[in-house]
């Protein structure tokens, strides 16, 4: 049974029960998440409580371009980090460890150069942003309805995935680099006529126009950069429960099979343990991350001088 999306405009008025939905809803997929990566159980339920309270913390800033599932996973994402990032620097305090030892997301920790592109550029203007998601969101759902696996999982891989046309056309079975570059044109032409019929948006026409999709550098907008950060190609939640119990069609399988096994998309993963009973959130301590937020919340809501 599928659930409505939360209502934005109560949790930004802090109300109780809106927020007890929102944690009932999210809580278990965001632990799978940080279960694959933190083993100490005690550091997975701090960083679970204090994913919840950062969500009401910055709830007046949620921008609606985004999915309250996107919103929680980035704060989930970067208190991950941040708790690897503190472990990474005591064990390097003692001369414990080798960079050879950690797994790719400690090494992201650790890395001061790596940049926050899972949450997006924060300096681009919102409207550019806003219309760039629209486009992908728009692109995968129009290539999904008419049953292009393929041409999705080729711009998939190169955007989401960083694979270079090489490799990308004999993993896919095409004729070559040029069949993948193909795909690419037609798919960034596609994707400039579908932003021409929203606004006239120079910028983002522009960025479209690139053959690597960006322009100027990092600074800039950039088409790969929000294909992760909007989750443009995830399937959702329900073709993931239909992918468990065996009835997808060949299409959408093959498909949702690439996404989970060569992009290993770790939203998808976390989602897939929580609909598998894997890596499950102890009740006790769902009732803990409540207990903590309804906290904060009364903190908010309540007079001044009131106990």
């Amino acid at each position: 049974m599928s659930q409505s999306p939360p209502d934005i405009d109560r949790l930004q008025a802090l109300d109780d029960d809106a927020w007890a939905r929102v944690e009932s809803q999210f809580a278990g997929r965001l632990y799978a998440y940080v279960a694959r990566r933190i083993p100490d159980q005690q550091a997975r339920e701090d960083v679970l409580q204090d994913i919840f309270l950062g969500a009401v913390r910055g709830i007046s800033g949620f921008d609606r371009v985004y999915s309250m599932e996107q919103y929680l996973f980035g704060i989930c994402r970067n208190r991950t980090i941040d708790y690897l990032r503190r472990r990474r620097d005591s064990t390097l305090s003692t001369g414990l460890a080798e960079e050879d030892d950690l797994d790719p997301l400690q090494q992201m920790a650790v890395d001061p150069s790596t940049p926050g592109s899972i949450v997006g550029k924060r300096d681009l203007q919102a409207r550019t942003r806003a219309l760039l998601v629209h486009v992908l969101r728009e692109w995968v759902q129009e290539t999904w309805s008419v049953g292009e696996f393929k041409r999705l999982m080729v711009i998939e891989a190169l955007f989401l995935g960083g694979w270079r046309n090489r490799d990308t056309w004999q993993h896919m079975g095409l004729s070559g680099e040029r069949a993948v570059a193909g795909i690419k044109f037609r798919a960034l032409a596609r994707m400039r006529s579908l932003a021409g019929q929203q606004a006239d948006d120079r910028k983002l026409l522009a960025v479209l126009s690139e053959e690597e999709g960006s322009v100027g550098g990092a600074e800039v907008l950039n088409v790969a950069d929000e294909w992760a950060a909007s989750n443009a190609s995830c399937p959702a939640r329900h073709w993931l429960a239909r992918h468990l119990n065996g009835s997808l069609d060949e299409g959408p399988r093959s498909f949702v099979e690439f996404h989970l096994e060569q992009m290993e998309c770790p939203w998808c993963l976390a989602n897939l343990d929580d609909l598998q009973q894997e890596r499950v959130a102890p009740q006790s301590l769902i009732e803990r991350v409540h207990a903590s937020t309804m906290d904060f919340l009364r903190s908010r809501t309540l007079p001044k001088g009131s106990s």
